[in-house]
């Protein structure tokens, strides 16, 4: 029987290499940007056209390489940061596999321009699907200019599976902010189809943050720093009022790369504890920096993992510096232990520099025995009597029509035949005002508010998405809403799909939007808070969901616009919200599954009762 076990092609291998490194083309632009910090640049250009799909162009005025160098890199493991296996442990660089080029020249055409720092002239190779098809001499300016075309363009099947252009672009966002973060000594520019995403010029972290998310972030920082033998901690972290329900500006940097850590999370979370409502997170922009022989970071392909040697540690100095930043800036409560005991606030010492002694004036004709004082004290004390006795009175008389009116309409809801599909009884209870109880010919039923209340909104926007139309309650006084780069993108691609549902929205400069109008159930809500609140929703339903762009933002409007668990309903809303509910199509479950009514039989009640 012959061999069957065979070493595959170098194109082949760097096709499937190409798999874990190059998931889609913000994976290439992350690869290219580090690239060209390894290379010492202190400008970086990202031009991208089609979010990434046609052209990924990543210009910087680093080191540059030889002819050779530059032809060595588009092969398999070639580094210029690994000699030996004890340098995986001492790295400070942002990429060392030698993985990046050859996979994305595997699955691209590709053009590299390339010069040192002295030389005359410089090089050009052009590659297409592993195939070297040109390397000249050329004329370019000092540094590197990598530009990919036509990414995935042999193998259409990866092609298929991309996103959209606009959601492509936001993982491009999300890369590009990635690694500007962390080096704000480095200027760097972002252009997306002609249009300036980024411009950003070399200046400190504060400046950076405020460039990236915008001047608002000005007010919202609190800085932190610790420096201690285990880790370097600096950065900022957000202001608890200005906090968010998804998670999105969470930013943990070691060793200016970007990482996820769930358990560094935690402690972040709990240097806020009591200062965060429950479903909300902290944003923060963290730079940890420790010895490289302590940590593993070559556990992922896209090194965004990390194992460290002392966790535990590292975890408690981040708590305690939060902590600590947050009551020196009095965002949080905080003693001060600087302050000697025996020192106390005394007050300053008057102008003239005499200290006059406080005097008690007194009337001493005063006799509280005169019958004048005594007739008065009396005749309110009597007044008091009589306006209490008439309360007591009135409330009794009050509790006697309630009871009375208890009593007639159970009589009536007794004669009752409807049953879970027919229409609402004729009284309703809210129960800690968070569910409804309501009667059924075969026992009650309990409707949880919250939940019923996102069905009926969720069906609500679906029709009118269908009907491309709906009701809109316009704004007396517009309003502006300044939103990040990536929210802006994402909200201009929902524009269509968020005014259908009844906003009046449209652009106002960069980054702005003018607010018109709102959805005519929602008069009473604050058009920023509101539509900011779909924006966090809709991007949480990202994460969870599967779903289509139409059915995820109604969900996240339904969740936005739905009535909270805590509010007191009349008996006229909860009648109303039963009888909308079962003019559903699927009143039993809420959007996401969860279940908005639960019955009880006599029967249940009867063998509980007779145990």
């Amino acid at each position: 029987m012959a061999d069957i076990i065979q070493l595959l092609p170098d194109s082949v291998a760097n096709q499937i290499a190409a798999g874990e490194v190059v998931q889609r083309p913000a994976s290439a632009v992350k690869e290219l940007m580090e690239n060209a910090l390894d290379a010492g640049a202190k400008s970086i250009k990202l031009i991208v056209k089609d979010a990434g799909k046609t052209l990924i162009q990543v210009i910087d005025n680093g080191c540059g390489m030889s002819e050779t160098d530059a032809r060595m890199s588009f092969e398999r493991h070639a580094t210029s940061k690994i000699r030996k296996a004890d340098d995986l442990f001492a790295i400070r660089t942002m990429g060392f596999r030698g993985e990046a080029l050859a996979s994305i020249a595997a699955i691209a055409q590709v053009e590299l321009k390339t010069k040192r720092i002295g030389d005359e002239l410089g090089v050009r190779i052009e590659i297409e699907g592993s195939e070297l098809k040109a390397q000249e001499v050329c004329s370019t300016p000092e540094g590197t200019s990598f530009s990919i075309k036509n990414l995935f363009y042999n193998v259409p099947a990866r092609r298929n599976f991309l996103k959209t252009d606009s959601v492509e672009l936001r993982h491009i966002i999300d890369e590009f902010q990635r690694v500007a973060i962390p080096n704000p000594e480095i200027e760097f520019t972002f252009h997306h189809n002609n249009t300036e995403i980024f411009n950003l010029p070399a200046g400190n972290l504060k400046q950076r943050l405020m460039g990236v998310f915008g001047n608002s972030y000005n007010s919202r920082l609190v800085p932190v720093e610790e420096n201690t033998d285990i880790v370097k901690i600096k950065g900022f972290v957000i202001k608890p009022e200005f906090s968010k329900r998804t998670r999105g500006e969470q930013f943990f940097f070691l060793n200016k790369r970007f990482i996820k850590n769930s358990y560094l999370h935690h402690a972040v979370q709990s240097a806020f504890e009591q200062l965060l409502p429950s479903d909300s997170f902290a944003s923060y922009f963290l730079m940890l920096d420790v010895n490289p022989k302590t940590i593993d970071i070559n556990i992922h392909p896209t090194k965004t993992e990390v194992k460290f040697e002392d966790e535990k540690a590292i975890y408690a100095f981040l708590r305690s510096t939060i902590k600590k930043s947050l009551g020196q800036f009095n965002i949080a409560p905080s003693l001060d232990f600087d302050q000697e005991a025996h020192l106390y606030n005394m007050p300053l010492k008057p102008v003239d520099g005499i200290i006059k002694q406080p005097t008690i004036k007194v009337d001493p004709t005063y006799n509280p025995f005169k019958t004048e004082n005594f007739s008065k004290e009396k005749e309110l004390s009597n007044r008091a009597n009589w306006e209490k006795m008439y309360t007591r009175h009135a409330n009794n008389q009050l509790e006697f029509e309630i009871k009375k009116e208890e009593t007639e309409q159970q009589s009536i809801s007794a004669d009752w035949d409807g049953d879970l599909h027919e229409s609402a009884p004729k009284i309703t209870y809210q129960l800690h005002n968070k569910y409804i109880l309501s009667h059924i010919k075969t026992g009650f039923m309990v409707i949880d508010q919250q939940g019923a209340h996102e069905r009926i909104l969720y069906e609500r926007v679906m029709e009118s998405f269908e009907k491309n139309k709906s009701a809109s309650q316009q704004e007396l006084f517009p309003k502006t809403i300044e939103l990040n780069t990536a929210d802006f993108t994402l909200v201009k691609e929902l524009q269509t799909e968020i005014n259908a549902i009844g906003f009046d929205i449209s652009e106002f400069g960069k980054n702005t939007f003018v607010i018109h109008g709102i959805p005519a159930d929602t008069s009473d809500c604050d058009s920023v808070t509101l539509l900011e609140g779909l924006i966090e929703r809709y991007k949480q339903n990202l994460i969870e969901l599967k779903s289509n762009k139409r059915e995820n933002l109604a969900r996240a409007m339904a969740h936005s616009m739905a009535i909270k668990s805590g509010k007191y309903l009349t008996q006229e809303e909860m009648s109303t919200i039963i009888d909308e509910l079962f003019a559903c199509k699927m009143p039993y479950s809420t959007p996401s599954g969860k279940a908005t009514i639960t019955t009880f039989s006599l029967e249940d009640l009867d063998r509980r009762f007779n145990k």
